[in-house]
């Protein structure tokens, strides 16, 4: 963790121990049946576990108890995520001082996403994140040998592509964001994989550093584009056309393509790729995208 990551969480990790409005209605439902135990995910759906009811409290597996109060608190919350420390909570919220935004963690129904401003980083209409990110995988599969991230968010890609590749590099603009990953149970793997190498900085800049030709594929999914233009230019297609193996492929996520929006910036997208030598460039509207082809 850096100077400023800590700084940030005020803990060296936060707990574990997170709830959402997704966990904590049901809890209600049991207490007003009467019941003495309930079955609940302490993590955002990744476990579930046995706690314990009372009339004031829920009585969590470490000895935690939290009462009703804040029970309901969470449950009337439904855009945010909570930590579970010293028998309160605390919103999974940071201010970026460099930025001046907030970043926050929305729940759903499986993995969290990403709340910039109170703009969602994931597709959540008919999906979910975790859905999300499989679909962009699966636009360059196999996905094998070194791979680029080049927008690490809550690092949903960078963990599903070091499933099968060699190793990931993922960047990220804000450390703020980082912060938010360490308070969500389902980024843990950006810390403790061998096989993922975090950079902080801007993606521009990261990528000028890298070697000529490493990567086999490049996962481009970029805020949208009135919160990062540059990250949609031909000089920075150019800087990963040439990260890029001669074999290689570049999943760009764009945005729903049948959106006045969304067509106008794929149209612009596909020219510039072609402008910088990308010889194919295919549509992937499953994934909201298109793939260019070296």
């Amino acid at each position: 963790m850096t100077p400023s990551e800590a700084a940030l969480v005020g803990v060296d990790n936060c707990a574990m121990i997170v709830l959402s409005h997704y966990q904590t209605r049901p809890l209600l439902v049991a207490r007003e049946s009467g019941t003495e135990t309930a079955v609940i995910s302490l993590d955002l759906n990744i476990t579930t576990c046995e706690v314990g009811l009372s009339r004031d409290f829920v009585t969590l597996p470490d000895g935690q108890t939290l009462t009703w109060d804040i029970i309901s608190e969470i449950t009337d919350n439904e855009l945010s995520c909570y930590q579970v420390q010293d028998d309160d909570i605390k919103k999974i919220q940071f201010f970026s001082e460099t930025f001046n935004r907030y970043y926050s963690l929305m729940p759903t129904e499986a993995a969290p996403t990403l709340l910039i401003s109170g703009i969602p980083m994931h597709r959540i209409k008919d999906t979910d994140p975790h859905k999300d990110t499989l679909s962009k995988i699966k636009a360059i599969t196999p996905v094998t040998g070194e791979v680029l991230d080049t927008t690490m968010g809550l690092g949903y890609t960078a963990t599903q592509a070091a499933r099968t590749a060699n190793h990931v590099t993922t960047i990220e603009l804000d450390p703020a964001v980082v912060a938010v990953c360490r308070c969500n149970p389902w980024s843990l793997a950006l810390f403790d994989n061998p096989k993922i190498t975090r950079k902080v900085g801007h993606a521009w800049d990261v990528v000028e550093q890298l070697e000529n030709e490493r990567f086999s594929r490049i996962i481009h999914d970029p805020p949208m584009f009135s919160l990062a233009g540059e990250l949609y230019a031909a000089d920075f297609y150019r800087e990963l056309r040439r990260v890029l193996k001669g074999n290689g492929r570049l999943f760009h996520y764009i945005g729903d393509p049948e959106s006045r929006f969304g067509g106008r910036v794929t149209r612009g997208v596909v020219r510039r790729l072609k402008e910088v030598g990308f010889r194919r460039v295919k549509p992937y509207p499953r994934a909201f995208g298109v793939v260019a082809y070296v």
